[in-house]
């Protein structure tokens, strides 16, 4: 699972840089040799980010899947425990993939519910 946020991570941030080319692109294309406002394009940008921008469910899932760990190496009756955190943590992933405006972070956001779904699976055999 880390190793899918990892990348989401990673992928989060190419994908603002790669709006921003296309959309500078394609205001050059349509306006041709006219005044550009960059600052205009750069509020843009930014109101892009902060729409696509799933830094919080990402944190929080690192923290879930730490949380899961802990509870794992100190044992008792955890099972409804991890149950609990095993739906936040897919809380987590459907609003990344809400978010998602990017095929690769769209494929990885699936993967990362498959893994939950597996893990909710095998905690369904704890107490």
């Amino acid at each position: 699972m880390l190793e899918h946020v990892a990348f989401i991570e990673e992928r989060s941030s190419q994908i603002i840089d790669e709006y921003r080319k296309k959309l500078t692109e394609r205001v050059h294309e349509l306006l041709g040799d006219a005044t550009i406002d960059e600052t205009r394009i750069l509020t843009e940008v930014t109101i892009f980010a902060d729409k696509v921008c799933v830094d919080e469910e990402l944190v929080r899932l690192r923290s879930h899947i730490e949380t899961m760990k802990q509870s794992l190496i100190e044992g008792g009756s955890i099972g409804r425990k991890l149950d609990f955190i095993a739906q936040e943590m897919n809380r987590e992933a459907n609003t990344i993939l809400s978010k998602a405006n990017d095929l690769t972070v769209s494929n990885r956001g699936i993967d990362l519910k498959t893994e939950i779904e597996k893990v909710r699976e095998q905690i369904q055999n704890i107490e």
